[in-house]
């Protein structure tokens, strides 16, 4: 048993943690779930928290994050991220990683891609010629990847290879100005 009069007090436990986002984050019956994420969301600072809006969970998101994933069988494309730019012009300058990978062979293909693109808040443009690094099999020497601009989208476009099912992945970053 605890004496209150004497000895040590017990700790104050915190009943609320404000947060940057859905602020706050409280407990139930002592319990806060903590969790990792990413998100779109736009912060110079690459991280923010989330509270969900009174519930008991808090968030740690790494921002300015996309990701996305897609197959190509054949020399067919898929778009492994559609990424609005939304109603504020401005520029954005991506980094992107894209690994490709197809188990006949076994062969891998990778890139990272370096590009800008601005919006009028309507309608997306490619700024210059994207800076692209390759490093592949000889196998995969047909694959590519862009970056497309349509309507107001960045789109991470991939492009396989004729006899080869291609499984993709992308994690991209970005840096945006208005």
């Amino acid at each position: 048993m605890i004496n209150t009069s004497s000895g040590p007090v017990p700790p104050t436990v915190a009943t609320s943690y404000v947060t940057d986002v859905n602020s706050p984050a409280i407990p139930a019956a002592n319990v806060l779930n903590v969790f990792g994420n990413d998100t779109t969301a736009n912060s110079n600072n690459g991280i923010q928290t989330d509270g969900s809006s009174g519930s008991n969970t808090l968030t740690v998101q790494l921002t300015n994050r996309l990701q996305g994933t897609g197959t190509t069988v054949g020399a067919t494309t898929a778009d492994l991220v559609t990424f609005s730019l939304g109603a504020t012009p401005g520029a954005y300058n991506f980094e992107l990683k894209i690994v490709g990978y197809t188990t006949t062979g076994p062969a891998a293909t990778g890139f990272t891609i370096l590009g800008t693109m601005r919006t009028s808040g309507a309608a997306a443009t490619l700024v210059g010629t994207p800076d692209e690094t390759v490093i592949e099999d000889i196998s995969m020497l047909a694959s590519d990847v862009d970056m497309v601009a349509s309507g107001n989208n960045l789109i991470i476009r991939s492009t396989g290879v004729a006899g080869l099912t291609i499984d993709w992945n992308v994690v991209a970053t970005y840096v945006f100005i208005s």
